[in-house]
């Protein structure tokens, strides 16, 4: 089996510290808008309405996976370590006029779906329904990350998504309900929500922040079979009786 490296540079750096799932690379606009992956900086001016954000959507790697049990929901109680990395996708946001009656998506990677089950055009309603705030944007993703890699390339477009209206819509929400609310659109989208590194339980939906095992900086290779596994498909496949029974 052919294994294709994700990158063409083969080292990934490990991302920590970062406050909220985006960092805006650039604007198009007059005003400065910029956060720091590493540092964590913003600056003090607001985006304004024409502003098209331009926001980083990192992946993630386990440093471990552990699969509990089988719930009777048909979600599966796990334990595992994320950790961002420095590999991602780029979500550019920009808001439509008043008049906008839906969102506008895109995306240059062939297969993904562009109608209203893709993640960003859920987190965006999300974030409508939850705020009150009816402002529709114009998305357009510029994926890296394969789909069926286990990097959570999906869950971070969609967190990212939240970040990147929530600051278009004028911060209607808090970090916290943000958390709160992404449990609705799937497992792991939480994890994009904290800092870099995290202990979740559940179905991964309950994060506990921690401090990195490896230091920043930390180099890496990751590399994906010419195949993918759907999570739906492996956790199918998984022979119970194989389930370790330690605590």
């Amino acid at each position: 089996m052919r294994l294709s490296a994700l990158l063409s540079l083969p080292l990934l750096s490990v991302v920590h510290g970062f406050a909220g799932p985006a960092f805006p690379l650039s604007t198009r606009t007059e005003a400065t808008f910029v956060k720091s992956a590493v540092a964590n900086v913003e600056s003090e001016t607001s985006a304004s309405s024409t502003d098209t954000i331009v926001l980083f959507s990192p992946c993630k790697i386990n440093l471990f996976l552990r699969i509990i049990r089988k719930r009777e929901d048909g979600y599966h109680d796990l334990a595992s370590l994320f950790q961002a990395v420095g590999f991602g996708d780029t979500l550019e946001l920009t808001p439509l006029e008043e008049s906008a009656g839906k969102d506008e998506f895109t995306c240059n990677m062939p297969g993904v779906p562009i109608d209203s089950s893709n993640l960003v055009l859920r987190a965006l309603q999300l974030m409508r329904d939850k705020t009150g705030v009816n402002q529709y944007f114009q998305a357009n993703l510029i994926k890296l990350c394969p789909a069926q890699a286990g990097l959570g390339g999906g869950s971070a477009n969609a967190a990212t998504a939240m970040w990147g209206a929530n600051e278009l819509m004028g911060k209607p929400a808090s970090l916290e309900q943000m958390i709160e609310w992404s449990g609705d659109l799937g497992s792991d989208i939480t994890f994009f929500l904290s800092r870099g590194t995290a202990y979740c339980t559940g179905r991964g939906e309950l994060m506990t922040p921690t401090d990195p095992l490896l230091e920043a900086g930390t180099r890496l290779c990751i590399v994906k079979p010419d195949v993918g596994l759907s999570t739906p498909s492996v956790f199918k496949a998984l022979d119970y009786d194989e389930l370790s029974t330690l605590d």
